[in-house]
């Protein structure tokens, strides 16, 4: 794994809370290796990020992803549980903002995943945000998603992530991807069309040296969008639902992952894999382009 992230080939780091508390548990093994090779296809190598035993892994055997995916004493950690989870030797899947700062640690720059996290509805009252959003305000990493998870507060994380001078590129679109659906609505503040594009961003965001992160927002295949009506009713009707069943906080994005799964004939989920082995492909390029960059760089210098 230190040998490709020296290399020209480099590493694509992957979270996996998607694995532990995003997936069903019968399938979500399976899905992390798919996830995985789409990576390795472009010639990049996935470095999947979880904590076992009170002890990072940057990058797991096949034995170490199984049990990140099935055992339920696996916890979700974000950065702020890092330091306990590591003192108490827990085993731990971690989430965006965790997998960032600890890929950003170990030298990757390149991050795949599937949506972020974001601003969550009613935050006026709750003052709910994501730590995904601190980090990528803190961490100088690119995070290839699509876009942010459709059940927060869409237009207001966009206006968190400009606060926090995360650039965000709309890869091949000019609307900001919903998650479940290409196109949530609002514009993306820039547009391109190639990996090259991203990785001379990249280069030039370090050369600046600009401490804040990079989102990349890839939508969904098309075929694989789901229906934006069957979308819309199923919200509202989870949001509803939450708030009967006194769903508050961190508990509510897992609560409405899950809404969705088992009110959409398992559109949302096929929606939901779909999209992340998108990314992990599209992150892979980015690699591959972002080490053609650094090498025609040193050229010139």
């Amino acid at each position: 794994m230190s040998e490709a992230i020296a290399s020209g080939a480099g590493a694509v780091a992957l979270e996996s809370t998607i694995i532990s508390h995003g997936l069903p548990a019968e399938t979500s093994a399976e899905t992390a290796r798919e996830i995985e090779q789409a990576v390795r296809r472009e010639g990049a190598v996935p470095a999947t990020v979880a904590v076992l035993d009170g002890l990072v892994h940057i990058g797991l055997s096949d034995d170490a992803l199984v049990r990140v995916a099935e055992d339920a004493e696996v916890v979700k950690a974000s950065t702020r549980d890092l330091a306990v989870v590591l003192a108490k030797g827990m085993s731990a899947a971690t989430t965006v903002a965790a997998t960032s700062y600890l890929a950003n640690r170990a030298g990757i720059r390149v991050f795949a995943t599937g949506g972020l996290g974001g601003v969550h509805r009613g935050s006026r009252e709750s003052w709910d945000e994501s730590a995904d959003l601190a980090a990528l305000g803190s961490v100088p990493i690119t995070v290839v998603c699509a876009g942010v998870k459709s059940i927060l507060d869409v237009p207001a994380t966009l206006e968190r992530l400009e606060t926090l001078s995360v650039s965000v590129i709309g890869y091949r679109t000019d609307g900001f991807p919903g998650f479940y659906v290409r196109d949530s609505g609002l514009p993306v503040p820039w547009r391109v069309d190639e990996p090259a594009e991203v990785a001379a961003a990249m280069q030039h965001r370090d050369a600046l040296g600009l401490a804040s992160g990079i989102v990349v927002a890839n939508p969904v295949p098309p075929e694989h969008e789901m229906d934006p009506e069957l979308h819309e009713e199923t919200l509202a009707a989870g949001v509803a639902a939450a708030e009967a069943a006194g769903v508050r906080g961190k508990d509510v994005t897992p609560y409405l992952l899950g809404f969705f799964h088992e009110h959409t004939s398992g559109a949302s989920l096929a929606a939901n894999v779909a999209l992340v082995l998108g990314n992990a492909a599209l992150a892979g390029k980015i690699v591959r382009a972002s080490g053609r960059e650094r090498l025609t760089a040193r050229g010139r210098s």
